[in-house]
């Protein structure tokens, strides 16, 4: 008896194949954001449960739900305005999006208009986004009337029911980061000496340096602002607050033309000083430069250091701060001597993530990156997009490689902290 399988079904370069590989690399923002929540709710709420005779299925629909609706419609949102911001995936997949949409009118067809156009409408979903985060969030807020909250203590499985969770993570595992990590491993060693030359040294190199010089731009930015905002109680300071955390859920398209289009406003207006300095100078300095690129990704990726650097400030609080103040000291020599050294842990975790998603980022290094500039995450989509998925191996295995030094930095840092 022979069996016909349609082979569409199996066709992952589709619509549904790029919802696959998003499902798979983008859960974890919705597991960790839940999981941190969870770890510090009290183990009453389960025990209680279990008293007025509700059963383990009943408890986690009717208790651990609710309690973490915020924490799963944060995640939720975060995992919304990643895809919208997505250009690799589905160029690659050829699944039509905003993002797509842009890039086409904006490099193929040359048409500003409708990119800007486009820009709008995609900043417009954002928005909805964010307004619908926050309706379905509510202002409900869960909190103690004790100090002493016991955590939630852990089941241990036994028999099939812990062979079934070991299958289920290990399924995840497997097809998010072990056998793609297999896979580009065994790429890479049939492509290493084709690939692995002083160009590519090169590359790595813009990669490293681009992300750090950024990185310290905006930890420093972060550092400015949160401190500020925790000194004044002024409407100031929570503008400046809410602007930092905006860029973020802003995609990197839509930031890459608003960015581009200031520059080239900037260069015009300053032409008369770039001809003043040199004669033969070009029209458009700052907008082919380097510095538009670091620009872009201080607004985009500010959030990320910001919210790093506040979570520091909030540990320390402010009696070392006024301590030192009743000591005599200045608050310039307070903050470099006091609250700098406390916030070490804080600088290097807000530095480490922002370095990994700068060197992975492709949307906004890909539009304004100065010509014949290429990082790790624009190789890899240029072999990609030539079907050289090889030659793509090494360059994506480097990005990986620096992600998983970074979380281990950062679980370094947050075993010590629980110390």
């Amino acid at each position: 008896m022979k069996i016909n399988i349609d082979a569409k079904y199996f066709d992952i370069m589709s619509i549904k194949g790029a919802v696959f590989i998003f499902t798979i690399f983008l859960f974890p923002y919705v597991y960790m954001i839940t999981r941190s929540f969870l770890e510090k709710q009290s183990a009453a709420l389960i025990e209680n449960a279990r008293l007025l005779g509700r059963g383990s299925i009943d408890i986690f629909i009717h208790v651990i739900l609710p309690v973490s609706r915020g924490a799963i419609v944060g995640g939720t949102s975060l995992v919304l305005l990643e895809v919208l911001n997505d250009y690799g995936v589905v160029s690659y997949f050829g699944v039509q999006t905003f993002s797509t949409a842009i890039f086409k009118t904006w490099f193929s067809m040359g048409d500003t208009g409708t990119a800007v156009k486009l820009a709008s409408i995609l900043m417009s979903a954002v928005f909805i986004i964010l307004i619908v985060e926050k309706w379905l969030r509510g202002r409900k807020k869960y909190s103690y009337t004790t100090a002493k909250v016991r955590s939630i203590v852990r089941i241990e499985l036994k028999g099939i029911k812990a062979v079934g969770a070991f299958f289920y993570c290990f399924t995840i595992l497997s097809m998010g980061f072990i056998i793609p990590l297999m896979q580009l491993s065994h790429w890479s060693i049939l492509t290493y000496k084709k690939i692995l030359n002083v160009k590519f040294i090169g590359l790595m190199f813009n990669s490293i340096w681009l992300a750090v010089a950024a990185s310290v731009l905006i930890i420093g930015m972060s550092v400015v602002i949160a401190n500020y905002c925790r000194m004044n109680n002024k409407w100031t300071a929570k503008v400046f607050s809410k602007i930092s955390i905006l860029g973020y859920s802003i995609p990197g398209a839509v930031i890459a033309i608003g960015v581009i289009l200031f520059f080239i406003s900037i260069d015009r207006k300053m032409l008369w000083l770039y001809k003043a300095i040199d004669p033969s100078s070009k029209t458009l300095v700052l907008s082919t430069s380097i510095f538009m690129l670091i620009f872009a990704y201080t607004i985009r990726f500010l959030a990320i250091g910001y919210q790093s650097i506040e979570s520091g400030f909030d540990k320390i609080g402010m009696r070392f701060f006024e301590a030192s103040r009743t000591l005599g000291n200045s608050v310039t020599k307070t903050f470099f001597k006091v609250d700098l050294p406390m916030m070490k842990p804080a600088l290097i975790s807000g530095f480490a993530l922002v370095f990994v998603d700068i060197v992975k980022e492709l949307p906004l290094t890909l539009i304004l990156r100065p010509f014949n500039f290429n990082t790790l995450a624009t190789k890899t989509y240029e072999y990609a997009s030539d079907e050289m998925i090889h030659e793509a191996s090494i360059p994506a295995l480097i990005i990986i490689l620096v992600s998983i030094i970074s979380v281990y930095l950062l679980y370094r840092i947050g075993d010590k902290e629980k110390k």
